[in-house]
Order: C-alpha cells, then structure tokens, then sequence
C-alpha cells in the first residue's frame, strides 16, 4: 500500500491509523519477489483518498525493479488515468468507486482493454460496499453490485471485507465464498489473512471459484512467512 511514496498500511482502512513500513517500494516489491511471489498486488492510498495520485513514481520504480506482474488500485476514476498506468506496465487495473458511481467507465475500460486487464474491488462492510478510500458506506450490497459488474463483463472481483483489514484476525471466509458462489465470478480474497490456517481456509475455498488471496500487513509483521505460505499450497 503506498502513501506519500512510501509502503504503510491502515487498520481498517482508516488513514490516522497508519504504519510506515520503508519508504523504498521497490526494494520492498524485491524482497517478497524473492520469496517467492508470483503476483504483486499494489494499492495508491493517496488516489483513493483524494482521486488523484501522488505515487506514480514510486508505482514507476515497482514495476521497473520487478519481473513479475502486479495490479494496482486506488482512485482510479478515468479512461485517461486507466490508460497511463496501463502504459506503466502494469498487468491490470482494479476499479472501485467509479464501479458504483459511473458504471459505464467500466464497460468502457473492459470493451478497450478486455477482462483481464480490469478488476474490480468490491470492499464491504456488513455486506454493503464501502466507497472513495472506504469514507463512505453506500446502500448496494456486495453481490448486487458483483452482479451488475458480471453483467458489464467483468470476470474478475477482489472482495475486500473492511472490518477484517489490517486487524490481523482472519478473513470473512464465509461471506468471500458466498459471493464467489452466487455471482459466479473469480473472487480473490482479500483482509484479515494473518495465520498459516487463514491460508489454508481460504485456498480450500478453490473449488467455489476463489482465485487467489491477497496478504499484506501479516507479512510485514512476520506473522505469516511468505515461503512458508507457498510451500504449504504446494
């Protein structure tokens, strides 16, 4: 997660609750490449707090030093700032806010540059999804929302569970596995994966269409080592 140029993270998404882990990106994007991650999953705080970005350097630096392919999220609200970081280099894009307010851009991005190279990020709280850095809460439930974006041609969603993220106390298995089922989408797991369990809870989850999992403050504060990780999905 970048602010300010820097790698932190939020409990719960709440930027007065941050921690600076180094304020070199590429070295850090380097260190979990070569422990092995095969997928780097980026988040530009400062664009989904503010829609606008104060990282693309550092976003630049990530991509130059790494050689595996990542995805970004995080204020990304237009055809024009879609394009750029697609130019960066990055795999793909993940769209958020802009999936509940301006539907349209979506189908616009996905006609332009197909279903793999747009997400979105579907952040709930209480079922109802979470807008504009999580500051807001809005009245359309997670799977209404996963509906209409498979109906625009999204393939892919990463369902983020707020009240999980960042607190180290386990994903909302049961809720993520829910929404995989009933809209039919490759869901890829995001917050509150913190234990070896955790990883091994959501991976059992594979067969219900669960893509993926994305773990962030437990590898930076050594409750989850990487290598273990993979070695135990084999």
């Amino acid at each position: 997660d970048l602010k300010n140029g820097k790698c932190v993270r939020l409990l719960q998404g709440k930027k007065d609750r941050e921690t600076i882990y180094s304020d070199d990106p590429a070295r850090m994007a380097l260190r979990w490449q070569d422990e092995g991650a095969t997928y780097l999953h980026l988040v530009d705080l400062d664009g989904a707090f503010e829609g606008t970005s104060r990282n693309v350097e550092a976003i630049r630096s990530v991509l130059e030093a790494i050689n595996i392919p990542a995805e970004l999220g995080g204020g990304i609200r237009d055809m024009g700032t879609i394009t750029k970081l697609l130019s960066l280099g990055l795999d793909r894009v993940i769209l958020g806010t802009v999936a509940i307010t301006e539907s349209n851009l979506v189908r616009k991005a996905i006609e332009r540059f197909g279903s793999q190279k747009i997400v979105v990020g579907i952040d709930a709280k209480n079922g109802n999804v979470a807008v504009k850095g999580w500051e807001e809460i809005s009245e359309v439930s997670a799977l209404e929302l996963a509906m209409k974006m498979k109906g625009l041609g999204v393939e892919r969603i990463i369902y983020t569970d707020i009240s999980k993220d960042g607190m180290m106390v386990g994903p909302n298995t049961a809720a993520t596995k829910l929404l995989a089922q009933q809209s039919g989408l490759k869901v890829i797991a995001s917050g509150g994966v913190s234990t070896l369990a955790d990883v091994q809870n959501v991976a059992a989850l594979e067969p219900f269409g669960i893509d993926g999992m994305i773990i962030g403050k437990a590898l930076y504060e050594g409750a989850i080592s990487l290598k273990e990780a993979l070695s135990l999905l084999g």
